[in-house]
């Protein structure tokens, strides 16, 4: 199948026919956050042994910790990797999200990911054009640096995210309570207001809207 006509394909036929044609080669990447629960349910329709990757930078609110484990059980997620940046790496950006965001993610989100996806020819992301910013104009598949990016959610909007999650019974992230449309490290989130994007609430303040892990040439190569 060639990718002109997997873009024509979203949600689970996606995710199906990547599965099928990058068998041992493709891999899930998840935060576990606000709206992960619906790409994660499609993904264990088609397959719960898919690898996903989870990255915990080690300043990960302890609700998105907690929330990984729930849906692992509840969706029978049997290869869901957990990625940490080295100690290294974790010393260096200790306190740096006060001075200098952008090197703080580099260390705890890009750099481990980089190594945890290395060889992977096609990576599968919960991104959607509805969170607006630099995803406005988000596909369903990208190529980076020869690396097949999936976006099955890519043209889904806030109802029918919501519609799934209420017809698939899935546990809500706890902090979704709190007013949190976008959870990523507890330093540089806050919950939305009214009328605000569901990513205002990351890196508030800020120009930042990417941690860098999306806009990174990461997979393959090896």
């Amino acid at each position: 199948m060639s990718l002109s006509h997997l873009a024509k394909l979203s949600g689970k036929e996606l995710i199906a026919a990547i599965a099928r044609d990058y068998a041992g080669r493709v891999a899930v990447t998840s935060s576990f956050g606000a709206e992960s629960a619906v790409l994660l349910d499609l993904v264990a329709q088609v397959d719960p042994s898919l690898p996903v990757i989870f990255l915990d930078t080690d300043e990960l609110f302890d609700e998105t910790v907690q929330y990984r484990a729930v849906l692992e059980a509840k969706l029978g997620l049997t290869n869901v990797i957990v990625v940490r940046p080295t100690d290294e790496d974790r010393k260096d950006a200790e306190e740096l999200w006060r001075t200098d965001i952008d090197r703080c993610c580099e260390l705890r989100k890009v750099r481990p990911l980089a190594k945890a996806v290395a060889g992977f020819e096609a990576l599968i992301d919960g991104r959607k054009r509805a969170h607006g910013a630099e995803r406005d104009a988000l596909g369903t598949i990208q190529l980076s640096g020869g690396v097949v990016k999936v976006s099955p959610l890519a043209n889904w909007d806030g109802d029918q995210i919501e519609a799934h999650f209420v017809a698939r019974d899935l546990p809500r992230h706890p902090l979704v309570a709190q007013g949190y449309r976008s959870i990523g490290c507890w330093p540089c989130t806050r919950p939305t207001k009214p009328g605000e994007s569901p990513r205002a609430g990351r890196w508030a303040g800020s120009a930042k809207t990417e941690c860098g892990i999306h806009t990174a040439p990461l997979g393959a190569k090896d």
